[in-house]
């Protein structure tokens, strides 16, 4: 069993779900949350930059670590390692069978083992050894439109042990582009016991409850829905409880998590590191609002925390920034 919170997940995102931003995602009612994805090569030679990415924020108390690997020497051996460090705190660790970034399949890894399907469930059996809490995979629709697998692999990776599957509804050759498949999803439900996760255009609250009325599926996972959108969360939820709309968040509800996430992450990575990384957060943040193409400009020549508490006084001008900071505590 998966311990969570609810069944509305934040996806797991390279270069986006740091702990800083996780953290914002479980103040507005994210169920579960899983850290970046993680080489577990990079954990097995000690790399300083990939041992980071596993520390759990201060509130997650429902935490998943995806890592991805071709050989299962390195997942087992990064599964160990995890578990020691971070003892009792880790709910779940996944395996990226998704992923389609070439310099991630080129290796072998990700999405590319849907192509080995024998290799994958190998792997992934080590790992449900390896582990004593649930191991679950995520994976795609298939390779391409000419190799859609996801049901047979879903079967696989209940055969080999896996708690749950996670299913994005494109191809690897689809990228991100086109539209995510909800049927792919609701055929995977329909063929294994264990609880499947939908992934895949997740964009506003609407979209959660559909993906749930069309596929059946026992969770949703967002993606990019949550980018600058942390709020997405507490809108479905809301929608799933009510049967209502949520109010959209407040120029002070955006400007706080702004605030909050960029002084987390510089409280972990240093101020140089951390706001070059809020620029995009802060760009995502910010859509919507007016005169959202200059502040945008702006958010991506950001370099000091004195920049964003500036650009964040230009943008909402009506509200009092130094008492929003006064009011965040971390």
């Amino acid at each position: 069993m998966i311990k969570c919170r609810n069944n509305i997940f934040l996806a797991p995102m390279a270069g986006v779900t740091d702990a800083a931003f996780r953290r914002i995602a479980i103040e507005q009612g994210a169920g579960l949350t899983y850290t970046e994805m993680v080489s577990a090569k990079g954990l097995k030679y000690g790399n300083k930059k990939t041992t980071q990415l596993i520390s759990p924020a201060a509130n997650e108390d429902f935490f998943g670590v995806q890592l991805f690997a071709s050989d299962t020497n390195s997942l087992k051996q990064s599964i160990e390692m995890i578990q020691t460090i971070h003892e009792g705190a880790v709910s779940v660790f996944d395996i990226n069978m998704g992923c389609p970034a070439a310099k991630v399949t080129n290796n072998g890894e990700g999405s590319a083992l849907m192509k080995e399907p024998k290799k994958a469930s190998g792997i992934i059996a080590a790992a449900v050894k390896a582990s004593s809490i649930p191991v679950t995979v995520k994976f795609r629709k298939g390779w391409d439109e000419t190799s859609v697998n996801a049901v047979e692999f879903a079967k696989m990776c209940e055969e080999s042990g896996s708690a749950a599957v996670a299913v994005h509804g494109r191809t690897r050759a689809q990228f991100y582009s086109g539209h995510s498949d909800n049927d792919i999803i609701a055929q995977v439900k329909s063929a294994v016991s264990i609880p499947v996760i939908g992934n895949g255009d997740i964009f506003c609250a609407g979209d959660a409850v559909n993906m749930f009325n069309e596929t059946g599926c026992d969770a949703v996972m967002v993606a990019r829905g949550a980018q600058g959108n942390p709020f997405i969360f507490r809108e479905i939820l809301h929608l799933m409880k009510t049967g209502s709309e949520a109010q959209p968040p407040t120029s002070a509800e955006k400007a706080t998590a702004m605030l909050s996430q960029a002084k987390l992450s510089v409280v972990e990575k240093g101020e140089y590191l951390a706001m070059r990384q809020m620029r995009k957060h802060a760009s995502w943040y910010l859509k919507g609002v007016r005169g959202a193409a200059r502040a945008r400009d702006e958010a991506v020549k950001m370099e000091t925390f004195d920049d964003l508490v500036q650009l964040i006084s230009k943008v909402f001008p009506e509200l009092d920034v130094t008492e929003l900071l006064n009011s965040i505590s971390i």
